[in-house]
Order: structure tokens, then sequence, then C-alpha cells
């Protein structure tokens, strides 16, 4: 039972060092986002995918580009137009000719087909591209006419979206949100942070990234297969399902804000999502098993974009982020 202990200790204090070491070296390129270096990277390890939304020029797209480069993983970017075709996304069947001249179908793999697939401004192309990535966003495979096709593990997408342009962008689907983990919003750096960067970014000097992981998809399956043995106690569970409940405008535990505001609150995906991010937090703490500083923390970035307002929230200026709070600091 003791050596038992110990070897999870050990598996824990190894997490710990690997995702700090990580982040270290992300953040030789990213400068003045700890807190989205760290759920970006927490998400992962929680297997899920992460939206990114900031206005242009904020770091988006390097920052997978960078976390890609670490993690010594396969890496594909797939710039989202009106123009782009679900057949761009996960490949289609060309003819081809085998050396005896004798022709055949054979399915020709798009970048789907990549550990860390990049999304970038995802609300620029059709509803149809969109849903294209749907079955590879939760089954993890690709179906091209009677074929289905298992995509790499592991397999994250990270993708990007700009809030402020509306001319000629699709806002994602409900059903499409929901496949997101994370949200997280971007915003402008402080003074110091945007000095450092143009610091950086403008001389002759260039950041050397170490590669941490010889074998990183080893290495990420033993991370991601700790995670998934954090526990919660049933009474903190409790109180995570009551909170939930609460953001259910037809529930007895709603609040008045939750009531004149909120049309359809998260279903149980938002759970899920909160809890694994929950896991990956209490491991970053040292611990085996979830708090409620934990719930605390993922509760914005697992739920902001699974709570459906309705036009009242817009007229009167109320974000997801402000009814989120009310619940954390009421609960």
């Amino acid at each position: 039972m003791e050596n038992s202990n110990n070897n999870l200790e050990n598996r824990v204090q190894n997490f710990r060092n690997n995702f700090f070491k990580i982040s270290q070296e992300v953040q030789k390129c990213i400068v003045g986002m700890e807190d989205i270096v760290t759920t970006t990277l927490s998400s992962i390890f929680a297997n899920g995918h992460v939206l990114l939304e900031g206005v242009p020029g904020l770091g988006k797209t390097l920052l997978v580009k960078t976390i890609s480069k670490v993690l010594n993983l396969e890496f594909k970017r797939i710039q989202f137009t009106p123009d782009l075709m679900p057949t761009d996304l996960t490949g289609t069947l060309i003819l081809s000719e085998d050396e005896n001249k004798k022709r055949d179908f054979t399915f020709k793999r798009g970048p789907i087909f990549s550990h860390i697939v990049l999304a970038d401004e995802i609300n620029r192309t059709t509803p149809k591209t969109q849903s294209a990535l749907l079955e590879a966003m939760e089954e993890r495979q690709v179906s091209s006419f009677d074929t289905t096709y298992k995509l790499k593990e592991p397999f994250f997408v990270l993708a990007t979206q700009n809030p402020i342009e509306l001319e000629g962008t699709y806002p994602l689907p409900e059903a499409q949100l929901d496949r997101f983990l994370t949200k997280l919003i971007l915003k402008y750096p402080a003074p110091d942070c945007l000095k450092e960067i143009i610091q950086r970014t403008t001389g002759n000097d260039e950041t050397n990234l170490e590669v941490l992981f010889e074998d990183p998809i080893k290495e990420i399956f033993e991370m991601k297969l700790l995670v998934k043995e954090v526990i919660i106690s049933n009474s903190l569970l409790d109180i995570v399902i009551k909170m939930i409940e609460a953001l259910n405008p037809t529930s007895k535990f709603a609040t008045s804000k939750v009531k004149n505001y909120v049309s359809f609150p998260p279903g149980p995906r938002g759970v899920q999502s909160l809890i694994m991010l929950s896991k990956v937090f209490a491991l970053l703490d040292g611990r085996i098993n979830i708090s409620f500083d934990d719930i605390k923390k993922a509760f914005l970035p697992t739920l902001r974009h699974r709570l459906i307002l309705n036009f009242q929230a817009d007229t009167d200026n109320v974000t997801s982020d402000d009814i989120l709070l009310e619940i954390i600091t009421t609960k």
C-alpha cells in the first residue's frame, strides 16, 4: 500500500514537473498570458479542444504553433475562409493509377489528420464546413462515403475566432461550441508586457524552444491517464450539481439574473468539462482530489460558451461571465 502511494505521489510530481517545463518553454514566445497558457495546456491534458477568442495580433496563432513545437507533435494549420469545403479538411477520394496501370479510387487524407490542428478564424467559414469538424472533434474519426478513418492520437483542435468582425462571418452553432472543452478570451497586453513583446520581436534575437519529449505520444498518454484518476468527493459533486442547477431558469435554485437573462443552461458535457479541467488544476497543486477552488477556477472557461442568453441580456449588456461569476460568489 505504501509503495502504491509513493508511486502515485511520484506520478503527480512528474506531471507537475512536465507541465511547468512545458509552460515555461511556451512563455519564451508568449508574453503576459500565463493564465491562458496554463488553461490551454490544461485543456489538452484533459483531452479537450480549445476555442481562443480575441482581436487580431494578440498571439492566438503563435500560441498554438509554439505549443505544438514544445510538445513535439505533428501540427497543421487550416485557414478558414468562406470558400473552404468540408473535403478540404477531411480529405477526399481521388482516382490514382498504380505501376501496373490499374486505376482505382484512393482516399487522400486532409489536414485534419494531425495531432494538433489549428482552425484559424473558424467563424469565417460556412456552417457546412464547420460541421465537418464535429465528427473529428467528438469521435476522433473521419467518415468518407462508406469508410471510417481513425485520426491520430493524441488529437486536439485549437480554434481561433475574431469577436469584433461580423461581416462575412458565421457564428458557430451551439452543437459545435459544446465540443470545445474551454473557451478562452484573450485581452490586450498590459503596457509592461507590450514593451517586452516589442523588445523580443523587433530585434535580432531568436527564441530557441526546447523539445521536451522524445516520445511525446507516450508522455501525453500517461499524463492524460493520471488526470482521470483524480477523484471528487460526493459532497463537492453535489455542490457542483446545485451550481449547474442554479444556471437553469426553470430551477428552484435559479437566481433572479438567471431567470431574467438565461434561455438554456449548460448540458451534461459542460459539467464533464468542468470536472476534467478541475482535475488538472488539482494535479498542478499537487493533489489527487478536487477542491472547490479548482471548480471556481474552471467554471468560466468551461461554461461561458455553453450558457445561452436571451435577447434581454444583449439589450442590458449582460454577459455569460457576469452570470457565472454571480453563481461562483453566491453558492
